[in-house]
């Protein structure tokens, strides 16, 4: 019986011997079935490589596309386990190709469209920190990216759940469960300019949104229309002519982890989504090991 082990690492010599390809070639392709591998352990199927079937890797393509993933990371992850099992075919290994058919899921909604690091980083570049709601406005977006939160969520961030010494936030998600998302240090620092040379010199702050992160000059809490305007302001002053929303930057997080190699569990984690099944097939995370991922795959912690 065929481990994924083994399967892999066959897999991983027929790209060396027969297709010459690069290694990085050949650590995308590899990285691609690890992907599709640590899917089916998120969803407790415990089949071998031969026993995939067609519904599997639609079940794979469909999750990654709500995971966040645009057209063209979700293309490059299916070429990947349409290699593998061409593989597994020409080597005898199975009977037919279950991955034959498989193409990119035809979605309700449409899929957000995702920045390229690049694109990112002249946004955040953008924006004229010698102003007070510049310096806002940076440490807001830093945050928003770092982090892949929603707006909700961010709007209502607190000073008291924000722990900067172990590099995490505490957020109130989807139907008020609390989960701890690490940030990392170039978003902390600006959240620190912020507080320091804005927040803190503010004439007056509202009474309930004493704890509250991001103010308006009025001393309250922003709205989710304010964030929405900040964002499209920053994203039309850098030349960017994608439709950018705050949810742009979610998306946008979780796609440039998972490119970067990042496990699909802890970017599912550090996103609070609900299962896409149910909750409970999920496994659970320690906080190290997400700390650990985004230090080690978010583009912004690389410099």
């Amino acid at each position: 019986m065929l481990d994924w082990t083994s399967g892999i690492n066959g897999f991983k010599y027929y790209l060396q011997l027969e297709r010459a390809m690069s290694e990085n070639s050949i650590d995308a392709y590899t990285r691609d079935i690890s992907k599709f591998h640590q899917f089916l352990q998120i969803r407790q199927l415990e089949i071998n490589p031969t026993e995939v079937e067609e519904n599997h890797l639609t079940d794979f393509i469909v999750w990654l596309a709500e995971l966040g993933l645009g057209p063209k990371s979700q293309a490059r992850i299916r070429s990947g386990v349409k290699a593998f099992y061409r593989y597994l075919l020409l080597e005898d290994m199975i009977d037919y190709d279950p991955s034959e058919l498989i193409e990119s899921p035809k979605l309700a909604r449409k899929i957000p469209e995702v920045l390229s690091i690049k694109e990112v980083q002249s946004i955040l570049d953008s924006i004229d920190l010698s102003t007070d709601h510049g310096t806002r406005n940076r440490a807001l977006l830093e945050v928003l990216y770092a982090c892949g939160l929603r707006v909700s969520e961010l709007n209502h961030l607190k000073i008291s759940n924000l722990y900067a010494d172990i590099g995490f936030l505490k957020v109130l998600g989807k139907g008020d469960k609390e989960r701890l998302v690490p940030i990392g240090d170039e978003a902390v620092k600006h959240i620190q300019f912020y507080m320091d040379g804005v927040r803190r010199h503010l004439p007056k702050i509202h009474p309930a949104d004493e704890d509250v992160i991001f103010l308006n000059r009025r001393g309250k809490m922003l709205s989710r229309v304010m964030i929405f305007m900040i964002v499209k302001d920053a994203a039309k002053a850098a030349g960017i002519e994608k439709n950018v929303s705050p949810h742009t930057f979610r998306h946008s997080f979780a796609t440039h982890l998972v490119e970067g190699g990042a496990d699909l569990k802890a970017v599912q984690d550090m996103l609070g989504h609900e299962s896409i099944t149910t909750t409970e097939i999920y496994t659970h995370l320690d906080n190290a090991y997400l700390r650990e991922t985004i230090m080690m795959h978010h583009p912004l912690n690389q410099k």
